[in-house]
């Protein structure tokens, strides 16, 4: 099958699914994509027996394999999500708060690392599965991180305060980077590549990826809007802004820099008001439609392969109960990372119970964990890992996703914040 016909497949399913979705569920697009993409999923997998002659499993996962969902999403689909996302964040606010943004995002990665980890290792013998700590702290590495397609898409129907929303979108857009750094150290290590690594490399390495990427991606976001302030052309400009999204994450990865923190710093360096103002009314409404149509489909069609992934998912009994213990072990983690990586700089005054609730329970994970765990190499721990996985990501994605706004309403529809 040839790559177009594959995405033809699924923008078709995800079309379907979505009229079925409006017609009948009345979710969140994305949510509601999921939610049948898994209902699909398991009427495939319940079927497979009864259909003699016919792999049904194998036939998904030769058609799914058309597509490499670790390598199209983190080398890829990701400039496209994380560089739409930026854009539509208010880097003035996001500015003003940035000392908790940096926090949740290194601080409450690292904390939320740790404590799932050093979690998951205590309780995954009592499962009868023991794991060794260093993988435990890959599956920490791999939940750590917000998903920004989830978050971001939460934030435009939730309507929080200004500030809480720079907040949230700031860590989500962030923490991925250095969720990928942690990731790949603790894989290394795991493996055996990484053994020998001293914890100053390792602090050394993140550093230069980390910061690296930041000033690679506010270079060129800046010299994008050079280019754009010389021409008063409406189509020169989006093309400027596809340009900037796919080069920096691609020179970031050459250089061996962070790709997801450098695309992250061009698109708020782009979206930032005065570099607004560089740009034609038309051309900001043109990059406006085309980044916000590309973050609907991508993510329309994320989710939809999130749904029926799960057919690459062993689910033993013994894996089911692990993960029906880690996701309130991811939500405990969630909630003590944030509350100790941001009581010095934001959790202050009377509002810090409903800011620690709802940046608790708005946490969502997705995509990028589905794919980061995909991307496990075969060892006897690996179906484990995914199992636990997947399970946290649905739960977020559907019960937090679902129920986040009602929570948001309960704590600021009475009195926003200003």
């Amino acid at each position: 099958m040839t790559p177009l016909a594959f995405f033809a497949i699924l923008l078709t399913l995800a079309s379907v699914f979505g009229v079925v979705n409006y017609r009948t569920l009345r979710l969140p697009n994305t949510i509601g994509v999921l939610m049948i993409s898994l209902l699909v999923s398991a009427v495939m997998l319940a079927a497979d027996p009864l259909i003699p002659g016919y792999d049904l499993k194998a036939m998904a996962q030769s058609l799914l394999g058309t597509i490499n969902l670790p390598q199209t999403l983190l080398n890829g689909v990701l400039s496209f999500l994380l560089f739409a996302g930026a854009l539509q964040v208010d880097l003035g606010q996001l500015w003003a708060r940035k000392l908790s943004v940096m926090a949740l995002a290194i601080l409450g990665t690292v904390l939320a690392v740790g404590l799932f980890g050093g979690g998951m290792w205590l309780i995954f013998p009592l499962m009868g599965q023991p794991v060794p700590l260093v993988w435990c702290i890959v599956l920490g590495a791999i939940l750590a991180p917000t998903d920004p397609v989830s978050v971001v898409g939460m934030l435009r129907r939730l309507g929080l305060p200004a500030p809480l929303q720079a907040v949230f979108a700031g860590e989500s857009l962030f923490n991925d980077g250095v969720g990928v750094v942690i990731f790949g150290v603790a894989l290394g290590v795991a493996s055996g590549d990484g053994s020998m690594a001293s914890g100053s490399h390792i602090i050394g390495s993140f550093l230069v990826e980390a910061v690296g990427g930041g000033l690679l991606g506010l270079v060129l976001g800046w010299t994008a809007v050079q280019f754009m302030r010389a021409v008063d052309d409406a189509h020169l400009e989006l093309m400027l802004s596809l340009s900037l999204a796919t080069g920096t994450f691609s020179l970031a990865n050459a250089l061996g820099l962070s790709g997801p923190i450098a695309v992250v710093m061009a698109g708020l360096t782009m979206g930032a008001r005065p570099s607004r103002a560089a740009i034609t009314d038309q051309g900001q409404h043109e990059v406006t439609v085309f980044w916000s149509l590309i973050d609907e489909i991508l993510n329309l069609l994320l989710f939809l392969l999130i749904g029926f992934e799960v057919v690459a998912v062993a689910f033993h009994a013994s894996q089911v109960v692990a993960a029906l213990v880690a996701i309130p072990l991811s939500v405990a983690v969630r909630a003590i990372s944030v509350f100790l990586s941001t009581i010095p700089v934001h959790l202050r005054g009377p509002t810090r119970g409903r800011v620690l609730v709802v940046l608790t329970w708005g946490g969502l994970r997705g995509g990028i964990s589905v794919a980061l765990a995909l991307g496990l190499p075969d060892s006897p721990y690996r179906a484990t890992l995914l199992a636990v996985c997947y399970g946290v990501v649905v739960f977020t994605i559907v019960v937090q996703g679902l129920t986040i706004e009602r929570v948001a309403r309960h704590f600021y529809a009475p009195r926003p914040e200003s």
